[in-house]
């Protein structure tokens, strides 16, 4: 089956070439799809969100997490792709199965919760632009909510490989340089905010505490969480996959820290230091101006492309489980979500709707976005980005003891540890 999967996505690669030898920009498996897959799995509710943190801690600290996290981001993408095209596997599951079977099914079921959690706030960004646009009241944005989630998300979430979104996710991309273009407007327009001055532009509020920053940091590290689309992007590329994996990890993280630093900086100066929950709801004054209302579109349409990214990896979670009842070892087959069975096609289709469903009901219960981030990225996307991929590749390599390790996976742990116990605590206190 592996070897037939490799000349499918031959053939398809010779048939995606243009008559003139050349590439398609945009062609399935190719690094470029890939950098903006990853980028559009990445940015999406976090760069809303990201402006009022950086308000309370400063854009020096957060100039700094931003770059750091960057950083993290590529160098854990490295070890991801490393054991991938080394073992052949292209699930988070069947990598986790290197340590231990319970291993993989705590890692599967965190990083389904993480999607769900995710797939639910781009949900609240598209029910608060909906509040913003047409000063709807609650009941108004869950009916809201349920629509789109149903009629737009429901649909979008059958697609078969994430490569398939990718010229929608370059057309969200454009919508979020939309945003921060109109952010810029916006200050530009009515000038800085009065709140905010040249010490605590740089320093952030006088009565920010450790767990304020921590609580950045969290943000941070969720707003670069990209590693739960990575192994099946892995099986999705072209030949040399590492090169291209690397190039497509390198390029998404500078494009978000581009982005975010530009969201931070401008969304303070428009908003000031102590500012409202998101971006959406800084620009309601101006709701009525046509810039903002074509902005606050774009935002939405940008947000419900992003949550499909986040349905993959529940469907592949779900057909790990599938594969493990029916006593069948870790796949090799680059479709990790089909097993030529009819049966297995209808519980993926069913485990796709039933994660709408769930991310519609958290949606229409939860109201503070801010809140569902911090949580998310201290407990599910430290543990998905920092502490899964070292110790995976600690595993393939085989090492017993694990101070004498290679110096790489054991500080990306660390790290990884340090905002899954303190940052959740950090998250859940403040």
């Amino acid at each position: 089956m592996a070897n037939v999967a490799l000349r499918d996505d031959k053939e398809e690669s010779r048939q995606s070439t243009d008559s003139d030898g050349s590439e398609p920009f945009l062609r399935p498996g190719g690094a470029f799809a890939a950098t903006i897959c990853l980028s559009k799995a990445a940015i999406g509710a976090g760069v809303l969100s990201i402006a009022a943190h950086c308000g309370e801690v400063g854009a020096g600290f957060q100039a700094m997490s931003l770059v750091t996290g960057a950083w993290l981001t590529v160098w854990s993408i490295d070890m991801i792709a490393r054991v991938c095209i080394e073992t052949g596997r292209w699930s988070f599951e069947d990598l986790c199965e290197l340590v231990h079977p319970a291993f993989a099914a705590l890692t599967g079921f965190i990083n389904a919760s993480m999607c769900v959690g995710c797939a639910a706030a781009y949900l609240m960004v598209a029910g608060q632009v909906y509040q913003v646009l047409l000063d709807a009241d609650d009941k108004a944005r869950a009916r809201f909510v349920v629509f789109v989630g149903v009629f737009l998300c429901g649909p979008l979430a059958l697609a078969r490989h994430v490569s398939f979104m990718r010229h929608l996710a370059a057309c969200s991309m454009v919508a979020l340089l939309f945003l921060v273009v109109s952010v810029a407007w916006f200050a530009g327009t009515r000038g800085v905010a009065e709140s905010v001055t040249k010490e605590n532009f740089l320093e952030g509020v006088e009565n920010a505490t450790v767990f304020t920053r921590v609580n950045s940091l969290n943000t941070v590290v969720f707003a670069y969480t990209n590693q739960f689309n990575a192994p099946q992007l892995l099986g999705e590329i072209s030949e040399p996959k590492e090169l291209n994996m690397a190039a497509a990890a390198r390029w998404s993280s500078l494009l978000s820290l581009v982005l975010y630093s530009m969201a931070s900086v401008l969304g303070v100066l428009a908003f000031g230091v102590n500012q409202k929950d998101t971006l959406v709801l800084g620009l309601s004054p101006a709701r009525t101006e046509a810039y903002v209302q074509l902005c606050l579109l774009a935002v939405m349409f940008s947000s419900l492309m992003c949550f499909q990214f986040h349905v993959y990896p529940v469907r592949q979670f779900v057909a790990y489980l599938v594969r493990k009842l029916r006593g069948r070892k870790a796949t090799q087959e680059k479709d990790v979500m089909y097993l030529g069975q009819s049966l297995t096609r209808w519980l993926d289709i069913l485990c796709a709707l039933t994660t709408v469903v769930l991310a519609i009901l958290v949606a229409v219960v939860m109201t503070s976005l801010r809140s569902v981030l911090n949580f998310i990225g201290a407990f599910a996307s430290s543990y998905i980005s920092y502490i899964v991929p070292p110790v995976c590749l600690l595993a393939l390599r085989g090492q017993k003891d694990f101070w004498s390790a290679e110096m790489a996976p054991v500080v990306l742990f660390a790290v990884g540890a340090f905002f899954f116990i303190f940052g959740t605590y950090a998250a859940v206190v403040s």
